[in-house]
């Protein structure tokens, strides 16, 4: 007769770290909250600086003759003579005369809508398209303008480009300073956690070196755990921070008047911040668990 050995099914050996869903939770959403904000401050300072070049370049392919209202003189005519000088300049793509409504509008903001009296002197406004920016030479412009006698004034722009990228500028730097303190907040997040982590596994640690396991592998062990866990977090704050700037690019508010968050587009730095904001969150809390703990075992043992 032939015995039936009977065996129990072999099991698998668990992790030397399992997760704690108690602890994990709750780490794995303040991270994600702080990788949403350093994605939103990284979009920041590219819309900041997006924002800054199409002005400048709005700017820099036009220029302003302002013609200012004088006794005994009819300003519509004046207007009309100096956009004349202009249009035959060389280099000069397109001549637009603006009417009084328009200057209307520019000081409504200071003045008020509707309570303009209609004897008040507004200068009028010309604007001159260039074929290319420095294709027209302002010094004649200036010059024909004055020899005509005309009441009229050339503005380049210059001081405005300056002025929006002093501010584009400045939004930029505050961006990464921004993102630059929240990877910190985000390094000094982990390593408390993992210092919480080993001392809620000490008695797994202390095994470990009984065995004849070295600190390394103990750091490494915490290392893979929270790479992962800041994998996690990177993923659904990239997220929420794409869905943000994809919302407020299809309202009806501009996003380069909100935060200077860019319109939504496929553009390969937006898709390249997103898609390496994970990676990055997952480093970062790989070295700042492994330093924390390598740390705290040289201190232990």
């Amino acid at each position: 007769m032939t015995d039936t050995v009977s065996s129990a099914p072999s099991q698998s050996p668990g992790p030397l770290l399992p997760p704690d869903k108690g602890r994990d939770r709750p780490l794995v959403f303040v991270a994600a909250i702080l990788v949403f904000l350093a994605c939103v401050a990284g979009l920041g300072a590219r819309g900041a600086w997006l924002a800054a070049e199409a002005w400048t370049s709005d700017l820099a392919h036009s220029v302003t003759i302002q013609v200012r209202p004088v006794d005994d003189r009819d300003l519509i005519a004046d207007q009309a003579e100096a956009a004349a000088l202009a249009a035959g300049m060389a280099g000069v793509s397109r001549v637009d005369t603006l009417d009084r409504d328009y200057a209307e509008a520019l000081v409504s903001p200071w003045l008020g809508q509707g309570n303009l009296p209609e004897d008040l002197p507004l200068p009028l406004l010309i604007r001159v398209e260039l074929v290319e920016v420095g294709s027209l030479d302002l010094d004649d412009l200036t010059r024909a303008i004055d020899t005509a006698g005309l009441p009229a004034t050339v503005d380049d722009h210059s001081r405005w480009s300056g002025a929006v990228r002093d501010a584009a500028r400045t939004a930029q730097l505050f961006g990464l300073a921004l993102l630059t303190l929240l990877s910190g907040a985000a390094a000094a997040v982990i390593a408390f956690a993992a210092r919480a982590s080993l001392a809620a596994r000490i008695d797994v640690t202390d095994a470990l070196h009984l065995c004849g396991a070295e600190d390394r592998f103990i750091a490494a062990l915490f290392q893979r755990r929270f790479f992962m866990l800041g994998l996690k977090a990177g993923l659904g704050g990239a997220a929420a921070a794409g869905a943000v700037a994809l919302i407020v690019s299809l309202s009806e508010t501009p996003a380069d008047q909100v935060f200077f968050l860019p319109h939504w587009a496929l553009a390969p730095f937006e898709i390249g911040l997103l898609s390496a904001a994970p990676i990055v969150a997952g480093l970062i809390s790989a070295v700042s668990a492994r330093l924390a703990i390598a740390a705290d075992l040289r201190a232990r043992w």
